[in-house]
């Protein structure tokens, strides 16, 4: 929605990030900061080695740059090169096996978010990822996934750990065009930890249709008013960064995108979005909300040349959380 030009994609190494498909938490128009994971060096260890379960000073340097480590061990699953003939499928192809009934009813929808712990299996027994081993589990959105987990997740309770057999067409395809990703079919152990519910999205302003008499109006055309004011005295400048809260909405009350449904703020540059956005940014600080009444030739037209772009005059509500 205020992007004008593409952000580059994240570097990111072969762990749940690496499943995380590029639509997925910036949907719709907005865009979108995300800081990858740093990964840790794990060191294989011999269980009755005590001290060779200390971490060596250094191990790192062994890593190629950029390389992630590989995961400590976990033995692979007796069934992980085909799932049993109990197996529940799908139509897609995805088959799984409960290994532990979940104590809740609630299954995740596609708008939630989960917390998961998992591990996973190439067909061959090699193990290519694991929450387990780090110690950490994962959090991200059902739709954020390869196919085959926003498909299986959304059978899950809370509490349950399930066993999926991933098909090549819902992972990353019998030939991975990513680098670094497993082929083919994939085994996954994953449980539900936890359903992780989005924020409501606002209301619809009253005053959405047009502005009141008491919003200011700058020389350009725009129009805004102060919500709630910041704590900063300082204005971003065109060459900043900015951490914001947004949503907006055409003027018949339509919202067509907002970053507090996704719990996320988004990030980006001052110039990198639309003319309405670029100047209003530098009429706040931080801390303030303002709602802004952005004519369409601050925004993408009354045509916009962008397929989806919403046309006409828009109106957003935006929190200025950081100058980054």
């Amino acid at each position: 929605m205020i992007i004008a030009r593409p952000r580059p994609a994240s570097r990111a190494s072969f762990s749940l990030a690496a499943m995380l498909v590029l639509a997925g938490a910036a949907l719709g128009y907005g865009c979108q900061s995300g800081e990858v994971e740093k990964t840790r060096t794990e060191i294989k260890t011999n269980p009755s080695d005590k001290a060779a379960a200390k971490p060596v000073e250094g191990a790192a340097l062994a890593q190629a740059p950029n390389t992630p480590p590989e995961p400590v061990g976990l033995p692979a699953p007796a069934d992980v090169a085909a799932p049993p003939a109990t197996a529940a499928r799908t139509p897609s192809g995805l088959a799984s096996v409960v290994l532990q009934p979940g104590t809740g009813s609630e299954k995740p929808t596609l708008e939630d978010q989960v917390k998961v712990h998992y591990s996973g299996w190439t067909k061959d027994g090699k193990m290519f990822d694991s929450s387990v081993t780090r110690n950490a589990p994962a959090e991200f959105g059902v739709t954020q996934v390869i196919k085959g987990w926003t498909e299986g997740l959304q059978l899950m309770v809370v509490g349950e750990k399930r066993r999926f057999w991933i098909p090549g067409e819902l992972a990353y395809g019998e030939t991975a065009k990513r680098p670094g990703a497993p082929s083919g079919q994939l085994t996954f152990d994953v449980e539900l930890l936890e359903i992780i519910k989005p924020p409501k999205p606002p209301e619809v302003p009253k005053d959405v249709a047009k502005p009141p008499t008491s919003a200011k109006k700058t020389a350009s055309g725009l129009r805004y008013a102060v919500l709630t004011p910041g704590t900063g005295k300082v204005h971003p400048a065109p060459t900043n960064r900015v951490k914001v809260h947004y949503s907006g909405w055409t003027p018949d009350g339509k919202m067509f995108d907002s970053s507090v449904p996704r719990g996320r703020p988004s990030s980006f540059g001052v110039t990198q979005v639309i003319k309405g956005w670029t100047e209003g940014l530098q009429l706040m600080v931080v801390g303030e909300k303002a709602r802004f009444w952005i004519p369409a030739e601050l925004a993408y037209g009354e045509k916009p040349a962008r397929p989806g772009a919403p046309a006409g005059p828009l109106v957003f509500d935006v929190e200025l959380i950081e100058i980054l």
